[in-house]
């Protein structure tokens, strides 16, 4: 089986080039690669590279990501997240191959408390969620054959992070703010990396299994509340910081203007997947804490 993943240098690719490997053969390219083309900002050359590899099993990794630089660059995030993967899916379709796609929280509008299911309606409030609501209707119209899992707050040991981020403040500063009223599952790129690697051998063996599904970390929690975990755990683990977990101050989204507003409800009900698959979803904070085990 010959497996193409495109976005490798990312968080999730990164990941992803692990779980994937034992598939089969796993061609990993990226915008800059040279022997295929995989830059997502020219669409019409990814689908030349699909075509010409001819794999079982296409994984898109790639995505733009920078949520409040998308409403200033609309057109550049809507090619990069609706566009282009809807021609690698056309292209995936003619070869024949399973198309695997990520979405994100950002295609609701984040009202009520309620986790969302996949079937819920959709209402995105920002040029990014727009783009990649799109980008999931394409790849679903353009092949049927795909995996689209939606997900949020992602983290991962490699590059930057909230969790990061709080500790660096948390060695600076004697008191932090947080915003409270925003409420997900920090997600590792490792657990995607894994349950995509595992939902690909279970939809090859049975395509019923393909679709739309939301992937999180079970539990949720607030930024808040994400941030004194992650202080509570540097300091049992003796480092030194200024900041303790007490004093992590709360405070609501609007203490924070942004040009991209925030969705204050991210839930994602795992249901679907967890039954369709087999899975258990480990709770948020066991991938948190292994992570940061690795990173202090």
């Amino acid at each position: 089986m010959k497996v193409l993943l495109l976005g490798k240098g990312g968080q999730v690719g990164w990941e992803l080039q692990r779980s994937l490997a034992p598939l089969g053969e796993l061609v990993a390219l990226d915008f800059d690669s040279t022997d295929f083309h995989a830059d997502f900002s020219r669409p019409e050359q990814l689908a030349e590279t699909v075509l010409k590899l001819r794999p079982d099993v296409v994984v898109n990794a790639a995505a733009h990501t920078a949520v409040d630089k998308a409403e200033s660059e609309a057109d550049f995030a809507r090619t990069l997240n609706a566009t282009a993967p809807g021609v690698v899916a056309e292209a995936a379709q003619q070869v024949g191959a399973l198309m695997v796609h990520y979405s994100t929280d950002y295609v609701f509008d984040g009202s009520g408390s309620a986790p969302w299911k996949e079937d819920d309606l959709t209402g995105p409030l920002s040029v990014y969620g727009r783009t990649k609501r799109e980008g999931e209707q394409l790849v679903a119209q353009n092949c049927a054959r795909h995996l689209i899992f939606r997900t949020s707050w992602v983290y991962a040991a490699r590059g930057g992070n909230f969790a990061k981020t709080m500790l660096r403040l948390a060695k600076e500063r004697e008191r932090l703010t947080v915003i409270d009223d925003q409420f997900g599952a920090p997600t590792g790129a490792e657990l995607l990396a894994d349950v995509t690697a595992h939902a690909i051998r279970a939809t090859l063996a049975d395509p019923h299994k393909a679709g739309l599904y939301h992937l999180v970390a079970g539990g949720e929690t607030s930024w808040h509340g994400y941030a004194r975990f992650v202080i509570e755990h540097a300091q049992a683990a003796g480092v030194e910081l200024k900041a303790g977990p007490e004093a992590v101050d709360a405070v609501p989204t609007s203490a924070f203007p942004t040009p991209a507003t925030r969705p204050h409800n991210s839930r994602l009900d795992t249901t679907r997947l967890q039954s369709t698959f087999g899975l258990t979803l480990p709770h948020w904070q066991v991938g948190v804490a292994r992570m940061l085990r690795e990173t202090l």
